[in-house]
C-alpha cells in the first residue's frame, strides 16, 4: 500500500507539473489550481507540444470532414495554431529577428526587449506563417501525426537551446529555465517520446518506414541546428529566442516534411 501511495504521490505530481507547462505555454483555459510550481514547465515543454499538435490534427480531421477546402482548411489550422500559444513564440521570433537586424551587437538586446514590432519582425513572422501554410498544403498524408511531430520536435529544440548555451539577462521570463534543464538526462526522455511518435507513425502504416525515419533525423537535426545558429548570431540565447526557435523548428521540420509527402 505504500509503494502504491507513493506512485499516486509522483504521478499526481507530475500531472500538476505538466498543467503547470500548458498553462504557462498556452492559452487553453483551465481551472485554477493553487500552488502550482512553474520551475520546470520546460521539461514538459515537448509533452505540451504533443498535445498542440494533436489539437490541430484533430481540428484538421474535422474541417476535412466537413469538406472544407484544403486551402482554408490549412489556413485554419495555422491561425488556430497562434491562439492556442498565444502567440508566445510567434512574438519571441518577432522580436529576435528586430534584434539581429541591429549593427551594433551590444544593442540588441536592448532592442528584442522593446514591445514595439520593427519591420524585420513582422517580415519574419510572415514568412513563418507562410513557410507552415504553404508546407501543410503540400503534406497530403499523417497530417495529424506530422502536426504533432512538428510541435514536439519544436519545444525539444528549444530544451536544447536551454541545455547548451548560456543564457544572456540575468533576469527574465525564460532564466528559470537554465535550472530545470541542467544535463542532458532532462531532454533525453522528451527525445525518446518523439521517436515513439515517429514508431507509430510506421505503426499506424508500415510503407511509411522511411517518414518514420525521416521525422526523426530531420526532427532532430533541425532541433540542433536552429538553437545553434542563433547562439552564433547573439552569443547566447533569451526568452526570445526560444520562442524564436520553436517557431523557426517547426516551420522548416514540415517543409523538410513536404519530401516524399506530397
Amino acid at each position: 500500500m505504500v509503494y502504491i501511495f507513493q506512485l499516486w504521490q509522483v504521478c499526481q505530481d507530475k500531472l500538476l507539473q505538466v498543467i503547470a507547462s500548458i498553462i504557462f505555454y498556452t492559452s487553453i483555459p483551465l481551472p485554477y489550481i493553487s500552488g502550482l510550481d512553474f520551475g520546470n514547465v520546460a521539461v514538459f515543454a515537448p509533452v505540451v507540444g504533443l498535445m498542440i499538435g494533436g489539437i490541430l490534427g484533430l481540428l484538421d480531421f474535422i474541417f476535412n470532414y466537413l469538406h472544407i477546402p484544403v486551402l482554408t482548411r490549412t489556413a485554419l489550422v495555422v491561425v488556430t495554431w497562434i491562439a492556442i500559444t498565444g502567440g508566445l513564440h510567434l512574438d519571441g521570433a518577432m522580436d529576435t529577428a528586430d534584434g539581429l537586424a541591429v549593427g551594433d551587437p551590444e544593442k540588441r538586446l536592448q532592442v528584442m526587449a522593446d514591445s514595439a514590432t520593427g519591420a524585420f519582425g513582422a517580415m519574419v513572422a510572415i514568412a513563418i506563417l507562410l513557410l507552415k501554410t504553404a508546407a501543410l498544403m503540400d503534406i497530403s498524408e499523417n497530417r495529424y501525426l506530422i502536426l504533432m511531430a512538428a510541435c514536439g520536435w519544436g519545444r525539444w529544440g528549444q530544451q536544447v537551446a536551454i541545455l547548451r548555451y548560456p543564457y544572456l539577462k540575468p533576469t527574465g521570463k525564460g532564466a528559470f529555465h537554465k535550472q530545470a534543464i541542467r544535463s542532458y538526462a532532462d531532454i533525453l526522455p522528451s527525445w525518446f517520446l518523439l521517436l515513439g511518435l515517429s514508431i507509430l507513425v510506421w505503426v499506424v502504416n508500415s510503407q511509411n518506414l522511411l517518414l518514420s525515419v525521416f521525422m526523426v533525423l530531420g526532427g532532430s537535426a533541425i532541433a540542433l541546428l536552429v538553437p545553434g545558429w542563433f547562439n552564433y548570431k547573439l552569443g547566447g540565447h533569451t526568452g526570445d529566442t526560444y520562442g524564436a526557435v520553436v517557431e523557426w523548428t517547426e516551420a522548416l521540420f514540415l517543409c523538410v516534411m513536404t519530401l516524399g509527402n506530397g
